[in-house]
């Protein structure tokens, strides 16, 4: 007489070696997104240096700063420090691309096709508006937010920033900045997974616009042109989203999605 515990099955049976696979393919694209971030590091220490970088970095305020003003470094490891996180900041923003396709490489096989005509588009376009929101910050908001804190500078006091502080405060404007850009991906996916329909973001226009007044005026210093200028880039990119989500949902479709829309009419 058989054991029934042996005839039963084994749900677990041939389990483990797709899952060792799966586990050393990520460990490869793991490997091969960190060279990339270290080639871009090694590439940038050369040329133009971290000092360099720091310099291109604070560009925009020293040109604010009283003639002869200069940041300071009030820890002692501080002057090696910051260049260096600045260095790897700069190379993992350059390999960002490699990283990405790394990630994407990894996920593709187990998508749809629907899947993937939604997934790529979302990460070369989130990537690419991040950027443009970094160098917006950079070249246009930095001058005006640097030039109105002088401004309002006593002239008994003389102006000598941290470079540490000021690498922080690069960082979150950065952040804000690169997220703010986001606002179009971000009705796409509400309105591609069902969260909101297009017509519910036209009639909630007026509220987003509230909220995005608030937000800016939280995230920005002190200075009505950055928030009015950081306002109106994000009112202008939702009103892109909206734009984009019809013509992005009706391209990602899954192939059931038009069969029921054709039996739906007959």
């Amino acid at each position: 007489m058989s054991d029934p515990n042996t005839d039963k099955p084994d749900e677990l049976a041939g389990t483990e070696q797709p899952f060792v696979q799966h586990l050393m393919e990520l460990r490869d694209r793991m490997i091969r997104a960190v060279i990339a971030i270290g080639i871009a590091a090694v590439v940038l220490a050369i040329f133009p240096g971290p000092g360099a970088l720091y310099d291109i970095l604070a560009a925009p305020l020293v040109a604010a700063l009283p003639k002869g003003a200069t940041l300071i470094a009030t820890n002692v490891i501080s002057p090696f420090v910051v260049p260096i996180k600045i260095l790897f900041m700069a190379a993992f923003m350059i390999a960002l691309p490699v990283v990405l396709y790394q990630v994407w490489a990894f996920v593709a096989p187990g998508l749809y096709s629907h899947e993937k005509k939604l997934v790529m588009p979302l990460v070369i376009s989130s990537t690419l508006l991040f950027f443009v929101g970094v160098a917006f910050c950079y070249f246009v908001v930095f001058g005006q937010v640097f030039h109105f804190i002088q401004s309002f500078a006593p002239k008994s006091i003389t102006a000598a920033p941290d470079i540490e502080e000021y690498l922080n405060f690069v960082l979150g404007m950065f952040l804000a900045f690169g997220l703010a850009f986001e606002v179009p991906i971000a009705v796409i996916l509400l309105v591609r997974m069902g969260v909101i329909t297009v017509a519910q973001l036209r009639e909630y226009r007026g509220y987003f616009w509230v909220a995005a007044a608030v937000g800016t005026a939280l995230v920005t210093p002190p200075d009505a042109g950055s928030m009015i200028m950081l306002l109106g880039v994000v009112g202008g990119l939702y009103e892109v989203g909206i734009i984009a989500a019809q013509v992005f949902v009706k391209q990602t479709k899954k192939p059931e999605d038009d069969t029921e829309a054709e039996a739906a009419k007959s």
